[in-house]
């Protein structure tokens, strides 16, 4: 199997030659930056840049699969969100202090939504990805759900307030910014992406099991049905309690966070939904050996878990000795002999 044959193939829950090593977030560092010549902040918004530096995940790392898109921020910069986009050594960032909208009725989605910079660089970057890759390795793109949104155009605290204080009108907030969500993610498809990343963050720091099954459930097994690809749900933090919810969406995979017992996610994900991680980034890839993931990697094989990466945006200091060993041990492991022969799954 090549590497975009054993990513789609995992992501549909069918037998694989080996584990696929799968970054669904960013595994941009430092290192590949020089090494790509694609530094931030310009590898955010210029196409060529960002396709290097998304390649560089694939021929420098060896994993199976390229995301170009570093950030969470693409989206709400096109929807008109003040945005510091830093420098070479942190990520950009919405500015939470300068809400655009107060109320439902404010939300617009503007006509040139995806042709504004921020998108364009996106879409952009997969179409010359899939030139320069054709069917060798899976490109996925990256569309932000409407609970992220919501928290980068309203600010974090009135929009969990709202939340609180009149859930029809948070409804109502989230059915409008879904539409942006499904507009970049079908573009993203046209331009050749093979799966998207969805991340909405309605980590257990924030919101309850509760919340996420009464606001988001239904509206990810919408996104499953109007999005005509593989789908990797993303979700920092302790998950564990909503991921019953989650593993009936319909969506393809749910990439989880090491906060959550392997063998635990396994066992509520059963064969609903494929598990992306959950290898630690602050301990285990920044700051570990190249034993310590070795360790980790065994330990999320061993519990199940069917593509293998960390669990969420790598930290740009991360050495990439470390990221390497990930494929490294996943070849290790993947050494016994294969159950089946390759195949595709057709979305």
């Amino acid at each position: 199997m090549n590497s975009r044959q054993r990513t789609l193939t995992a992501l549909c829950r069918e037998p694989v030659d080996r584990a696929p090593v799968c970054n669904p977030t960013s595994v941009a560092t430092l290192g590949l930056m020089d090494l790509a010549g694609a530094p931030f902040p310009d590898a955010h918004r210029d196409p060529e840049l960002m396709a290097r530096l998304g390649a560089a995940g694939y021929t420098e790392l060896g994993f199976d699969c390229i995301m170009p898109v570093f950030s969470v921020v693409q989206e709400s910069a096109a929807l008109g969100c003040g945005i510091e986009w830093g420098e070479k050594d942190y990520f950009p960032a919405v500015k939470m202090r300068e809400p655009i909208w107060q109320e439902p009725e404010d939300i617009r989605i503007p006509p040139d939504f995806l042709g504004r910079p921020e998108t364009r660089c996106v879409l952009e970057a997969i179409r010359i990805l899939k030139k320069r890759f054709g069917d060798e390795v899976a490109v996925i793109g990256k569309t932000i759900g409407p609970w992220t949104l919501g928290y980068h155009c309203f600010g974090i605290e009135p929009f969990l307030l709202m939340s609180a204080d009149d859930p029809g009108k948070t409804r109502l907030c989230l059915d409008k910014l879904k539409e942006a969500t499904v507009r970049f993610g079908l573009a993203q498809i046209e331009a050749g992406a093979d799966a998207l990343t969805l991340p909405d963050h309605a980590t257990g720091d924030m919101v309850s099991a509760a919340y996420y099954a009464r606001f988001l459930r239904d509206l990810h097994a919408e996104f499953a049905e109007r999005l005509p690809v593989p789908l990797i749900l993303h979700i920092c933090g302790r998950t564990l309690d909503r991921m019953e919810y989650i593993a009936r969406t319909g969506m393809a995979a749910f990439h989880f966070d090491s906060k959550n017992p392997p063998r635990e996610a396994v066992r509520i994900a059963g064969n609903r939904i494929a598990l992306v991680g959950s290898i630690n980034n602050p301990v285990t890839l920044l700051r570990g050996t190249r034993e310590d993931v070795r360790r980790e990697v065994y330990e999320n094989l061993e519990a199940g878990v069917p593509l293998i990466g960390p669990e969420c945006a790598v930290p740009l200091a991360t050495p990439n000795e470390n990221l390497r060993e990930i494929r490294l041990a996943v070849e290790d492991w993947g050494r016994r002999p294969a159950e089946a022969g390759p195949g595709v799954c057709t979305f």
